[in-house]
C-alpha cells in the first residue's frame, strides 16, 4: 500500500463518510454516529500505517486490527473496500440477507477480518493475545484495537489494560474513539470514565491524546506508538459523534439509526459540498 498524502487522505475520508451514510440508508439500519467519528482514525490506519496485503488476507506477517466496538463496522467495511479487500460496490449489501457485510463483523464471512465482534469489551483482550503470540513467535507485526468510550465502562477492558503492560506488549496500540456519547446519552452521565488519561497512565500505558479528526495528529500518534518501547500505547482520540453531517453531530439518537432518503441527500451534500 502506497502511503497517501494528507490531501488524498482528506478526499478518501469524504468518500468513506459518504459510504457510511449510503450503506446505512440502503440497509435501513445500522450505526452511523460512531462510524462517522472514527473515519480519520481508520482511514489513516489502513492507508498509511497498517502493514497488510489485501490480496493476501492471511499473510502471516501482516499487522492485525481488531474492531472492538463492532457496531461501527460500516467505517471498517468502507476502508477495507477502498484499500482493495473487496469491491466497493459490495458495500451496498450491508445487513442484507446472505451478505458478507453483516451488521457486526463476522470473521467467518469476510476475509481480512481478524475477529468477530459486537459484544462490547472483548477486543483489547483479543489484541493482547495476538500481540503476545507475536512476541512468543519472534514476529514483528503490530496489533491495533479500536474501542468506544462507552465501551470502557466494561470491566473486561480494564483486565486487558492490566495484562498488556504485565507482558510488555509494546506491539499493542489501543485507540479510544472519545466522542463522549453512547446509546443512552453522554458517557459522563451514564457512567463517568474520567480522568481517562490518568486511568490509562496508572495502568502503565503510554498515553497519547489527540484531535481524532486531525489527520496529521492521527498519523503522528500512530508513529509515536510504534516507536515507543517497553509499554503498550493508547491513543485517546477526541472526536465528534456523527462528524461531517451537521444534523448527526453530537446527537445520541444517531448512534443506531439510519438516514431516510431526504436525510441521505442532505448528508451527501454536506460531505462533498461543505467539507468537514
Amino acid at each position: 500500500m502506497v502511503p497517501q498524502s494528507n490531501e488524498n487522505l482528506q478526499a478518501i475520508c469524504k468518500d468513506v463518510r459518504a459510504d457510511i451514510v449510503k450503506m446505512t440508508a440502503a440497509a435501513g439500519s445500522g450505526h452511523p454516529g460512531g462510524s462517522l467519528s472514527s473515519v480519520e482514525l481508520l482511514t489513516a490506519l489502513y492507508f498509511n500505517v497498517l502493514n497488510h496485503r489485501p490480496e493476501e488476507p492471511n499473510w502471516p506477517d501482516r499487522d492485525r486490527f481488531i474492531l472492538s466496538k463492532g457496531h461501527v463496522c460500516p467505517v471498517l467495511y468502507s476502508v477495507m473496500a477502498r484499500t482493495g479487500d473487496f469491491p466497493v460496490e459490495e458495500l451496498m449489501t450491508l445487513r442484507k440477507f446472505g451478505s458478507r457485510l453483516q451488521g457486526h463483523p463476522n470473521v467467518k464471512a469476510l476475509p481480512g477480518l481478524e475477529s468477530s465482534s459486537g459484544s462490547l469489551g472483548q477486543g483489547l483482550s483479543i489484541a493482547n493475545g495476538l500481540a503476545l503470540a507475536a512476541k512468543l513467535n519472534n514476529k514483528s507485526y503490530r496489533v491495533y484495537c479500536l474501542m468506544g468510550d462507552g465501551e470502557l465502562q466494561e470491566g473486561q477492558i480494564w483486565e486487558a489494560a492490566m495484562t498488556a503492560p504485565h507482558y510488555g506488549l509494546d506491539n499493542v496500540c489501543a485507540i479510544v474513539d472519545y466522542n463522549n456519547l453512547q446509546i443512552d446519552g453522554k458517557c459522563d452521565e451514564v457512567m463517568g470514565i474520567n480522568p481517562l488519561a490518568k486511568k490509562w497512565e496508572s495502568f502503565n500505558w503510554h498515553v497519547i491524546e489527540i484531535d481524532g479528526h486531525d489527520l496529521a495528529q492521527v498519523l503522528k500518534a500512530y508513529e509515536e506508538a510504534a516507536n515507543h518501547k517497553e509499554q503498550p500505547s493508547v491513543i485517546i482520540a477526541h472526536t465528534t459523534k456523527g462528524k461531517g453531517v451537521s444534523f448527526m453531530e453530537n446527537v445520541a439518537g444517531w448512534h443506531g439509526k439510519a438516514p431516510n432518503k431526504e436525510e441521505l441527500e442532505k448528508a451527501l451534500q454536506e460531505i462533498y459540498g461543505g467539507g468537514i
